[in-house]
């Protein structure tokens, strides 16, 4: 029975020696070819995970010039595909050659099956490991949540509240500091509502001048002062059915508070010049970073109004207190911005990840998606250094705890730290945390830390 067998393929022109490594590899399901057009056909057949080579094929068997043409065309078919390549002792050039065309790893002839066998072992699970990752992005890319991108256990508390609250009627605030996406929770919060087929319209409170804000949010008739030549509707009524979002609610004037509550209470609007009572269905979801318990008590935000808005908090953590979630993000960022200016082959600096780690980030991820892209236009060469990221400030520090809290939070936060810097690959993140995948996956499950973001 080998459909449950993983496919190895193995390419080798000695049948003797294809015999032997068939022979060797029984944990698998072994295909053979002897050239390079029987390996593409194989490829194409089988689409194996991992691939054994000789470089020296024929009709060249005492170079590499087929060799690795073969491996060139085996990686433009199936990118994905774990290549091993296997070489003589005098041919560690060849070797070099095949790992900057692209193959995973090289192993000397004559091989010693146990040694290749962890070889081939581990390409297998890099391989599903990468597949598997590559299915949660795309199940993240189809989720309402997909821009929230987080390992830190607050923040995924944070967007499982959202997807609780979605599916009611409540009116929601959502709190936290500038920078910490406010929006694209309230915009998740109206996909995953029932509203999520109408309109989502959103309008800044802090942006629009006192005198033109009454008529942005309920709309105007015809003549009702200069320049209005035609009837208008607000915001608010354009959002009929849908949901309404209001961002930094702390700064809208007192006048218009009062007709706010009035609209919350009786969900009716009435034009800016009009008389007519006009009945609108519409979520109200809110931001603000400001502390409006406070504003009421000092008499600058209504508290009745307050209560009607706060039916259901959310409040987002600053990007300083989500544990690891800075170098994910930055990670992140990274790849998003080198793409798009063609720098794909960049990392950062040793130096750099730790700056980013250390950083308070007042702005939070606002402020490092800017920082992000400017380092990717400015850095030289392949690396992203520290002083490309043109940071200063003072580093977080910790604070004391007593030795059992420090010891499990230390462990806690290392595996974090790690995770984030190899992007949630655990066979690197296990070598930079010095234990084994096994140990690494009990620790996990210990912390409960989860191997992707939300």
């Amino acid at each position: 029975m080998t459909q449950n067998k993983p496919k190895l393929l193995i390419i080798e022109d000695d049948p003797g020696l294809q015999k032997q490594l068939r022979w060797s590899f029984d944990a698998y399901d072994v295909v053979v070819a002897g050239d390079r057009e029987a390996a593409l056909a194989q490829l194409r057949r089988h689409e194996p995970a991992v691939v054994t080579m000789d470089l020296g094929l024929p009709p060249d068997p005492d170079g590499a010039t087929e060799g690795l043409a073969t491996l060139q065309q085996i990686l433009a078919l199936a990118p994905d595909t774990k290549v091993i390549v296997l070489t003589g002792n005098q041919d560690r050039s060849h070797a070099v050659k095949a790992i900057a065309l692209g193959a995973y790893d090289f192993h000397q002839k004559p091989s010693e099956p146990e040694i290749l066998s962890l070889v081939i072992q581990r390409a297998f699970f890099l391989h599903a490991l990468q597949q598997e990752n590559r299915r949660m992005l795309q199940s993240q890319a189809e989720s309402p949540l997909a821009g929230i991108i987080s390992r830190d256990a607050g923040m995924q508390k944070v967007c499982r509240n959202i997807e609780k609250v979605a599916p009611t009627s409540a009116s929601v605030m959502v709190l936290g500091e500038s920078g910490t996406g406010k929006e694209v929770l309230a915009r998740a919060l109206h996909q995953l509502s029932p509203r999520a087929s109408q309109r989502f319209m959103a309008i800044n409170c802090a942006a629009i001048p006192e005198n033109l804000l009454e008529s942005e949010l309920f709309g105007y008739e015809k003549g009702a002062f200069t320049g209005a030549v035609k009837q208008t509707k607000g915001k608010v009524e354009l959002a009929h059915g849908g949901t309404f979002f209001l961002d930094e609610v702390g700064d809208l004037p007192m006048a218009l508070q009062a007709k706010l509550l009035r609209f919350l209470q009786e969900r009716v609007i009435e034009r800016v010049g009009g008389h007519e009572e006009i009945p609108v269905d519409v979520r109200i979801v809110c931001a603000t970073h400001q502390n409006l318990k406070q504003l009421a008590t000092t008499g600058r935000f209504r508290e009745d109004l307050y209560y009607r808005l706060s039916e259901i908090v959310v409040t987002i953590p600053p990007l300083r207190e989500r544990l690891g979630d800075a170098v994910l993000l930055a990670q992140h960022f990274k790849n998003k911005f080198a793409t798009q200016e063609g720098r794909g082959n960049l990392h950062f600096s040793q130096e750099a990840l730790v700056q980013i780690e250390t950083h308070p980030w007042p702005g939070n991820v606002r402020e490092m998606e800017n920082c992000i892209k400017r380092a990717v236009i400015m850095a030289d060469g392949s690396q992203i250094l520290a002083e490309d990221l043109g940071l200063s400030g003072v580093p977080l520090e910790e604070e004391p705890l007593n030795l059992r809290q420090v010891r499990e939070e230390a462990e806690y936060k290392a595996i974090v730290k790690a995770l984030a810097r190899v992007e949630g690959n655990i066979v690197k993140a296990s070598e930079l945390l010095g234990i084994s995948r096994p140990t690494l996956y009990d620790l996990m499950e210990r912390h409960a830390i989860k191997g992707s973001s939300s």
